[in-house]
């Protein structure tokens, strides 16, 4: 059997347009099955509980949308095939959470984000930019990102309603593969980014959850 010849550049640029346009306005669907909950049924949620779980999944969903377009970005900007195996490879687990998250919205009757292109576009701008900054920089940036984002899903639950035992079970399996890609990227060569770009990044994120909380 012949083998599959490699995307070219500009074939890799379009399948990362059509899937940009899947993760904004489609509905990826996922490779595995929703984690649930090994001990209690999810129960009834007061109208108070549903609004904040929808709060945080909705949270939870914009930070799955700039994943998708932070590996997508950096996938293109690296010439190493193996880094953008590696890249794909950890998008598809986090495809899978945009999935999960998604899936929790829609049973809490919540909306995603209505800024989700711009949530998508802005991600993808700053993933270019990391991995045209070089491998070893591009790998720094998803160690930093993947363990700011494992931070605020440890937060999450701590926040969300005890009873809400299906939002809980997918941010714990989020919270796991999110420190497993950190590590997976400093093994890879990750250089460490100086701390103001980590105090900028912990900036930027801040601003985004507190406008996708509500927007």
């Amino acid at each position: 059997m012949t083998p599959t010849p490699p995307l070219s550049p500009v074939d890799r640029l379009l399948a990362s347009a059509g899937h940009g346009m899947q993760v904004m306005w489609g509905a990826p669907a996922a490779r595995r099955a929703t984690p649930t909950s090994q001990t209690t049924a999810t129960a009834a949620l007061t109208p108070e509980q549903s609004r904040l779980s929808g709060a945080l999944m909705r949270v939870n969903h914009v930070g799955e949308v700039c994943a998708q377009a932070l590996y997508q970005s950096q996938a293109l900007a690296t010439r190493d095939p193996a880094l953008r195996a590696h890249y794909a490879q950890a998008a598809q687990e986090e495809l899978d959470h945009l999935a999960w998250t998604r899936e929790r919205l829609d049973a809490l009757g919540a909306r995603i984000s209505l800024l989700t292109p711009l949530w998508y576009g802005g991600a993808f701008v700053i993933g270019s930019l990391a991995g045209l900054a070089g491998d070893r920089i591009s790998l720094g940036f998803v160690v930093e990102t993947e363990r700011q984002v494992e931070q605020h899903l440890a937060s999450h639950l701590d926040r969300l309603p005890a009873e809400d035992t299906a939002s809980r079970a997918v941010v714990a399996q989020m919270k796991e593969e999110e420190a497993r890609h950190a590590d997976e990227a400093m093994a890879a060569g990750a250089q460490t980014l100086p701390t103001p770009a980590r105090a900028g990044m912990r900036l930027v994120a801040k601003l985004m959850t507190a406008t996708a909380h509500y927007v």
